[in-house]
């Protein structure tokens, strides 16, 4: 028989182990009861739904009081980075956007902008495309996390936080279904550029977000920010100081919250940011309270980024979104039909009856793919998790050689025995929760 080994006898200092699926805490009461100690080893998740997806926590009781806490990741894999080596480099889109499916479009970008590296095609992306990234990125942001305070929120009892939470991230998705047809798994952001333009009337459509936004958003700090009952939950839960921070590798939220403002979108500028106004929300308390803070100041900071490139986008109608070297870009911009269903007529008709050459690049374009330089590129972004980046790797050929991405959700992980032991089993939800980890990027 195949031996646990997370919690498998050997791994228990002393006392027995229990695997808790719910309503049988008299049992262990009663088998606690016949043992000289109360050290208990327990298994939360990994389909508890206070662990933010499909993570399993083991967790050392002595009492209420945690231990020692470990997390026990895989249960979601997908393989994704191995499927990326048997598809083209156009292909790799589709997969990649469904690691962090919180956040698709930066998995997305970060790829796209070593492929584009590698391809030396840095200079020559259009600004519209680049434009449309950044605000489709910081709409990501928001939509972020309004998940991530929805569900912490819930995990700790305060319900109408969790409501009102999916209730803005539900416009976001409304804004991302307007632009790229799909609420999730884009696979929007492409080599070269994006896939389509804007629709027409997106721009009005954002406008009326962001003033929406900006009379939504005080609710979450009239809920929360002085809220006796929610303070006294995150305030100095989950600590850990920039020392520990940089010894773990962690970034994002959780680095910010000791006062250390990296932001790779202003100490390692990439699509333009370097361009907008905006500020890198800090705290100076390391615990989740501060954390909360961060993330409602830093959706603020992205509406400010997305009025400023929805100005941008108003002066480029009608500009190119995708490269012009016909033998990387797409032969001609795909069109919906006007039964909404397939290619219109137009796109058809020019692929099919009045261009052989256009036939051709699509044809090899889309079975084959183009070939990219030998060599390897590492291109950061900060996703609303933290550093987010893809080593990609190309032999010449038209399929990544490897592609392999650093997700800040795994890493940020590693902080769950720092920021649990010692506290108690209450206290690790919301440890957990102020992390933000979604296992769809921990186990791609």
């Amino acid at each position: 028989m195949s031996q646990d080994v997370y919690a498998g006898s050997s791994d228990t200092s002393e006392g027995k182990v229990f695997t808790v699926s719910g309503q049988d805490w008299d049992s262990i009461a009663e088998g606690l009861g016949e043992d000289d100690t109360e050290r208990v080893v327990v298994n939360m998740g990994p389909q508890h739904p206070s662990t933010h997806g499909v993570l399993r926590l083991i967790l050392e009781l002595e009492g209420e009081t945690v231990t020692e806490a470990r997390c026990g990741i895989g249960y979601l894999h997908t393989g994704i980075e191995k499927n990326m080596e048997y598809r083209s480099w156009t292909q790799g889109t589709t997969f990649c956007t469904r690691m962090d499916y919180l956040s698709p479009f930066y998995n997305e970008a970060t790829y796209v902008l070593g492929v584009e590296r590698l391809l030396d095609i840095e200079d020559d992306i259009p600004e519209k495309a680049t434009v449309m990234r950044v605000l489709l990125m910081e709409l990501n942001r928001i939509s972020s996390h309004l998940v991530c305070i929805a569900t912490g929120g819930m995990e700790i009892g305060a319900l109408t936080v969790m409501t009102i939470g999916f209730r803005e991230r539900e416009l976001v998705l409304d804004l991302f279904e307007l632009i790229t047809g799909l609420r999730m798994n884009h696979a929007f952001i492409r080599p070269g550029g994006v896939a389509q333009d804007l629709p027409p009337g997106a721009l009005d459509e954002i406008r009326s977000f962001v003033a929406l936004m900006k009379k939504r958003l005080p609710e979450y700090a009239d809920l929360c920010n002085a809220n006796p009952i929610f303070k006294a939950r995150l305030e100095g839960v989950g600590h850990l100081d920039l020392a520990g921070c940089l010894a773990l590798g962690l970034t994002g939220p959780v680095m910010r919250s000791t006062g250390y403002p990296w932001d790779l979108r202003k100490t390692q500028p990439y699509c333009g940011y370097e361009t907008y106004d905006f500020d890198v929300q800090t705290w100076d308390t390391a615990d989740s309270y501060g954390r909360f803070r961060i993330r409602l100041n830093e959706m603020w900071e992205s509406l400010k980024i997305i009025e400023q490139a929805a100005e941008r986008l108003a002066k480029l109608d009608g500009a190119p979104v995708m490269v012009a070297d016909k033998k990387i870009a797409w032969p001609s911009q795909l069109a919906i039909g006007s039964d909404g269903m397939g290619n219109s007529l137009d796109h058809i008709r020019h692929i099919m009856g009045e261009s052989m050459e256009a036939l051709i690049h699509h044809f090899k374009l889309v079975t084959e793919g183009f070939r990219v330089p030998a060599g390897q590129a590492y291109v950061p972004i900060e996703s609303p998790r933290g550093e987010l980046g893809a080593h990609v790797v190309s032999d010449g050929g038209t399929r990544p050689f490897r592609a392999h991405f650093r997700d800040p959700s795994f890493t940020n992980l590693q902080a769950t025995s720092v920021m649990a032991e010692g506290g108690m089993v209450a206290d690790v939800i919301v440890a957990i929760a102020s992390i933000d980890p979604v296992m769809g990027g921990v186990d791609r």
